[in-house]
């Protein structure tokens, strides 16, 4: 009798095994349409009960790594003026295309300080600004997908479109078009290696083409009533020869970023679950750190943080302040601001000598 008891114990729990190891399954089929959830299986959370074949590398933060403290709109380093003013020259060049959101507005200059929400201080102002346009926009309900390089001029009208829209966008570097897996998986999506290329998973649209993507861009998620915004004000994305010239200018300031795949970069970079840049396209403090990403070949979701953008106070939400760049790296858990120790920070953990230092 006690035998059979004991069997029918060991029945039960080989059931409950089974029906987590089934839950656990479905769970990890559902993934693929949960980018939160992927990253559960990604990172290892979930290898007790399922397998994940599309684990990220192993990545390590050094052990004399520290989180700078934020300091917003301070040259921490004098060593780093020459580059922030190449990317204000650079700024200044696109005539500072994609600092604002389409439709900005001033809601007031004496916003309250304690409502939880984005304003800007100027001696006794607070600034509080949003658009007056997007409010009512179609928004994307995943991030749209771009093949690029940072020193392309055609990535650059595509990438200053998208923050005038205020949209999240994950981006998969292809240095000079032609470097990285990004470019070979684009190759052999498409049979063809250029960029930009666009997916939007949320219609199944994919396009190559700069001009049809930013109107694409504007049809699917401006606007819907057009006379609600001047379309004059889009003319430095749109008027192409200028745009093209000028964006050409601003990349050689910079010294064609990301044109190439940075040679010590790790190989199973790629492979790497994408991290997450609050900032955007002309910021000096954000630039740097877009193309050491780019040149890293890390894909990165950029969440558009230009004026007037709703994710400012998403991100006092988050976070209880705002600045940009601000990092956050599933690969590691860092979270962090301040771009020259972000770029510091990529350039410890995604470069072979970082790689070979964890083995």
């Amino acid at each position: 009798m006690e035998r059979h008891k004991t069997s029918r114990c060991i029945n039960k729990k080989l059931v409950l095994i089974l029906l987590i190891l089934a839950k656990a399954a479905a769970f990890q089929s559902s993934t693929n349409n949960d980018p939160k959830i992927t990253s559960l299986v990604a990172r290892g959370w979930l290898d007790d009960f399922v397998s994940a074949p599309s684990k990220s590398p192993k990545v390590i933060v050094p052990d004399d790594f520290q989180t700078p403290e934020p300091q917003p709109l301070t040259l921490t380093r004098p060593s780093d003026l020459p580059s922030v003013l190449k990317s204000s020259l650079a700024l200044a060049l696109r005539l500072g295309t994609g600092a604002f959101v389409l439709g900005w507005k001033i809601d007031t200059l004496m916003a309250p300080d304690d409502d939880g929400k984005y304003a800007l201080s100027l001696g006794p102002f607070r600034i509080r600004d949003s658009s007056s346009v997007l409010a009512t926009a179609p928004r994307p309900v995943k991030p749209l997908i771009l093949y690029e390089y940072d020193a392309s001029p055609y990535c650059k009208r595509v990438r200053e479109m998208m923050n005038l829209l205020d949209l999240s966008v994950e981006y998969r570097p292809c240095p000079g078009a032609r470097q990285g897996k990004f470019s070979d998986d684009l190759f052999q999506r498409t049979g063809q290696r250029t960029v930009p290329y666009l997916i939007d998973p949320n219609t199944g649209t994919e396009l190559f083409e700069s001009n049809d993507q930013i109107d694409y861009l504007l049809q699917t998620y401006g606007p819907a009533d057009k006379g609600l915004y001047d379309t004059k004000a889009l003319w430095p994305i749109t008027f192409e020869a200028f745009s093209l010239v000028t964006s050409t200018i601003a990349a050689l300031v910079r010294d064609m970023p990301a044109s190439r795949r940075q040679s010590n970069a790790r190989s199973d970079n790629e492979d790497m679950i994408p991290l997450e840049l609050w900032g955007y396209e002309c910021s000096p403090f954000v630039r740097p750190v877009r193309e050491k990403l780019g040149a890293l070949c890390l894909p990165h979701v950029l969440i558009s943080s230009s004026r007037g953008s709703a994710n400012r106070n998403r991100m006092i939400e988050r976070t209880g302040r705002f600045q940009v760049p601000y990092l956050v790296d599933p690969n590691t858990g860092i979270e962090m601001y301040e771009g020259p120790e972000i770029v510091e920070y990529l350039e410890s953990v995604y470069t072979v000598a970082a790689a070979e230092d964890e083995e």
